[in-house]
């Protein structure tokens, strides 16, 4: 592949932003995640707290009210907001000053689901980033792609992109494609796999971290958190997306040797975060 970027520790050095001795919570960023529905929840807990153990000063989740008591006790340093709605969000109604966002996590595509997101899209301007059914409804309504704003960061899975961009006959014909989206609306794609690639217009990178361990329920809820956390701390959305793949993976590379291959975790991906980020200040 032309003009090819690995992602090393070198590449991630040169975007990373090291917190300054006299920050404080303030002027780290302020974070909403959007998502859940019923039976769902977990998706935007694992979202919030990796955006906070990313750097994010402030996380605040916006979510079903079904999920009200869950998330206030599995994370209390995360403040919740809810949809009046119990079972899936039919609004997002929120008067936040918010410095990123991450939509999609578990939010289903409810039609009245579909249409708080478009209300949203049409009305936000803050960094985004898009997972999950989040990509699925875009997929759904394409002309939808217009209202996002410039580099917009989608993380689809293999199906999620064959949704959005139709099938492809090999991956060139599939890197084409997404170059092709990519500069039509202004968007970072996140194109999940083994090995993870990022494509900004021309612009390739592939991940060197990771290994079979992030094959699990939830990671991509996880890299969504991350993501979004340093965005929230001004980070350029490219640099935001090859620093968040890094981290995401560099968590299973630690963790392998204490849990291996089988017993790895969303949620250790989150416990391993502090000694990845550590990494970076060695």
């Amino acid at each position: 592949m032309d003009n090819l970027i690995k992602v090393d520790k070198n590449i991630v050095l040169q975007r990373f932003h090291p917190i300054g001795k006299f920050s404080h919570k303030g002027i780290q960023g302020h974070a909403l995640i959007i998502g859940g529905s019923y039976g769902k929840i977990g998706a935007p807990c694992l979202s919030a707290k990796a955006c906070l153990k990313s750097g994010a000063g402030l996380v605040t989740a916006y979510i079903p009210k079904c999920g009200y008591e869950i998330m206030q006790t599995a994370l209390p340093e995360v403040m919740v907001e809810t949809d009046d709605y119990p079972t899936h969000i039919r609004a997002i109604d929120t008067k936040l000053k918010i410095q990123a966002v991450g939509i999609g996590i578990g939010i289903g595509q409810h039609l009245e689901t579909q249409q708080a997101v478009f209300h949203f899209l049409k009305l936000n301007k803050a960094p985004l980033v898009i997972d999950a059914d989040g990509i699925n409804i875009l997929s759904e309504n394409k002309e939808w792609l217009e209202f996002l704003p410039p580099k917009t960061i989608l993380t689809p899975h293999v199906k999620e992109l064959e949704r959005l961009i139709g099938a492809w006959k090999n991956e060139a014909d599939k890197m084409e494609k997404v170059k092709t989206l990519s500069k039509t609306f202004d968007i970072v794609m996140v194109i999940k796999g083994a090995p993870t690639h990022l494509v900004y217009q021309d612009q390739v990178f592939e991940n060197t971290t990771g290994n079979q361990s992030l094959a699990t329920a939830g990671s991509g809820d996880v890299l969504t958190g991350i993501i979004t956390g340093l965005l929230a701390q001004a980070y350029d959305p490219v640099d935001a997306a090859v620093t968040g793949v890094y981290i995401h993976g560099l968590t299973a590379d630690i963790a392998l040797p204490e849990l291996g291959y089988h017993a790895f975790v969303a949620s250790d991906i989150i416990a391993y975060l502090g000694k990845a980020f550590h990494t970076l200040y060695e």
